[in-house]
């Protein structure tokens, strides 16, 4: 059965607008659209996953996608959504940023079909020959000055200042759809809201340059339930490269979601159906306790972006760090004990010294200093309220280098919530 895209946006909840006769014109069967990815970093980032979403949608629903990389672009800089003009980037990193793109996005969208395969493409391959001159000669007189002033993207930078570089970025993604318009047959642009005022422009200059079937559509921005921007942690940006983000904490961002956060989000980054999205958040109703809806969500993304093994160690973390069990430590790659115990208060220690073997009240304060003096060791130890590895100790214990997990970590603890890696060296 073939998909109806505007109708799963909707249901989805991520349709804004939509150009008059789009409904029609995807019904007549498939059609190319494509979304644009500045190449800013080398990594996309959870911000980016509307857009990645809505071109999986799309491909779902029979339609091809292009994903369009700037590389010329994103030597303008887009000046929607933006308080200030950001800094621009050389050729060289820009074509490395690319690539790595390329790599996230193969996750989502299916390049090697033989139906309706995705496709990318860089906007640098057909404007790196355009002079100036001709670009103003056959492109600039099709629009008019007042015609890019009425923007909201260019009315909102007018008192703060904006430079002709970032003006003439909405003539210059124009272009882009005129290009893929006429070359690729791509008749549908996508965006998110903030894109409008580009993506129209887009569509004026097909229209002005001789005609052809051009629509646009984009989708809502993505907030939080508090009004907050979605995709950020406390730490900036939660971003899809494991190294930039591990994938430990990719998931507990999914995980740490609000009710109406994972409820919103379900339908926007899965591609489950909507008859299954709906019994799933009936299920979380009855037992909201049980987290169902952010544990599903977070193993589904996790899963997409980093793969089954990375969830499995996510998981496997989360279990250990907030259960009471000791198994399972060993399971941990060194990698793995990093993520999930960075920010935790830490102290090296040298092998020798637990190889000859050491009081723990000893371990606890002169060599790591997790607790300040004897006497406060004395009292939590008499509380039963030190663990190591997981495990209540008392004032007899030893600790000697048996209790290296994986020969590099011993793990204490001090109640629930309370940690300290001690690592050997």
């Amino acid at each position: 059965m073939t998909l109806d895209f505007l109708h799963e946006l909707k249901w989805r909840g991520m349709l804004n607008d939509s150009t008059p006769g789009l409904d029609e014109h995807l019904r007549k069967g498939p059609a190319s659209g494509y979304i644009g990815f500045d190449p800013t970093a080398d990594s996309l980032h959870v911000g980016h996953l509307v857009q990645v979403m809505t071109l999986t949608h799309f491909q779902r629903c029979g339609h091809k996608p292009v994903a369009l990389v700037g590389g010329a672009t994103g030597m303008v800089g887009d000046p929607s959504g933006k308080r200030a003009e950001r800094d621009l980037l050389d050729e060289e990193a820009l074509r490395h940023n690319q690539e790595c793109v390329r790599v996230q996005l193969e996750r989502f969208l299916d390049f090697s079909g033989q139906v309706n395969p995705a496709r990318m493409v860089n906007n640098y391959d057909w404007f790196k020959d355009m002079g100036f001159l001709r670009f103003i000669r056959d492109v600039g007189k099709h629009i008019t000055v007042n015609y890019m002033m009425a923007k909201d993207s260019v009315k909102s930078r007018l008192e703060s200042g904006l430079s002709f570089t970032e003006f003439s970025y909405q003539l210059v993604q124009g272009y882009d759809y005129y290009w893929l318009n006429k070359h690729m047959d791509c008749t549908v642009q996508m965006g998110g809201s903030d894109q409008w005022g580009n993506i129209t422009t887009g569509t004026e200059l097909i229209r002005r340059m001789g005609g052809g079937e051009a629509y646009a559509v984009t989708t809502q921005l993505l907030t939080k339930a508090d009004g907050t921007k979605f995709g950020k942690s406390e730490g900036g940006n939660v971003w899809l490269d494991a190294q930039r983000t591990s994938p430990y904490k990719f998931y507990q961002f999914w995980l740490n979601n609000s009710d109406a956060d994972a409820a919103k989000s379900v339908r926007i980054f899965t591609t489950w159906e909507e008859d299954h999205v709906a019994d799933l958040i009936a299920q979380h109703v009855k037992a909201p306790h049980e987290r169902r809806l952010q544990k599903e969500l977070a193993g589904f993304i996790t899963t997409l972006v980093h793969g089954e093994d990375e969830l499995k160690g996510a998981i496997a973390a989360s279990t250990i760090l907030f259960g009471n069990a000791s198994e399972g430590l060993s399971t941990l790659t060194e990698q793995q004990w990093l993520d999930v115990f960075e920010g935790v208060p830490q102290a090296e220690m040298a092998r020798t010294t637990l190889e000859s073997g050491s009081a723990l009240i000893d371990l606890l304060t002169d060599h790591t200093g997790f607790l300040p003096s004897k006497g406060e060791a004395k009292r939590a130890l008499k509380e039963g309220s030190i663990s190591v590895n997981k495990v209540k100790a008392d004032e007899t214990r030893m600790v000697d280098a048996a209790d290296l997990i994986n020969g590099r970590f011993i793990l204490l603890q001090r109640g629930k919530k309370n940690y300290f890696l001690v690592k050997a060296v």
